[in-house]
């Protein structure tokens, strides 16, 4: 009952901060995405580029992401951009891995009857491989969109927005409601990031490959 009250007595900073979360988590997954996805683009074409890019995804997503946001802070500050950059960067190994799996996954057969017909390399990759490969895209994406509501809470250690301000400040004054505040509404937003991406994973999937 208490819980209820605070939520009631708090609730327009509950939301402020649920929509600095998700204005986060978005400007994130897009940045991740515009970067992604050409990477994963290049590697399928160019099998020597391959190992090197993903090697250095996962080195990067070996390192602990508090203390990559140390690395950044002398870097960037403090703020909204070391904690935009922290998340882009460990988003990036699934949407790469992904976008050149689906690609690297198509029939070879498809290929050839699309060059058959005259097509360019160019329009083999916007109408036939991007397209086929767009389902498993988006399930890279939408790994990183869920990952990425959980790392956006770590920015409140450097001074950005969030649902993380209130679970940090929570932690420091041993609020266990404030701390519920901010958890809470993080959990229902990944699950919510989760359901919207399965929808659109599920409308991009071509009707011959579904059940």
């Amino acid at each position: 009952m208490q819980f209820v009250t605070y939520i009631a007595e708090n609730g327009i900073a509950i939301l402020l901060r649920t929509l600095e979360h998700i204005q986060l988590t978005f400007l994130s997954i897009l940045i991740a995405v515009i970067i992604g996805v050409p990477l994963g683009i290049l590697i399928s074409y160019v099998a020597g580029l391959r190992k090197p890019v993903l090697g250095c995804a996962n080195v990067v997503q070996a390192v602990p992401s508090i203390a990559l946001l140390g690395f950044l802070v002398p870097v960037l500050g403090i703020g909204e951009k070391p904690a935009v950059c922290m998340v882009v960067v460990y988003s990036l190994l699934p949407i790469i891995k992904n976008t050149a799996t689906g690609l690297a996954n198509i029939n070879p057969q498809t290929i050839e009857a699309a060059k058959g017909i005259g097509m360019t390399r160019f329009q083999i990759l916007t109408r036939v491989k991007l397209p086929l490969a767009l389902p498993v895209i988006m399930a890279g994406i939408r790994i990183s969109a869920v990952t990425s509501v959980g790392l956006v809470t770590l920015a409140a250690f450097i001074g950005a927005a969030g649902l993380g301000y209130l679970i940090y400040s929570g932690i420091r004054t041993v609020n266990t409601y404030q701390i519920l505040s901010g958890a809470m509404p993080a959990c229902l937003l990944a699950l919510t990031v989760d359901f919207v991406a399965s929808l659109v994973e599920k409308a991009v999937t071509p009707a011959c490959y579904k059940e």
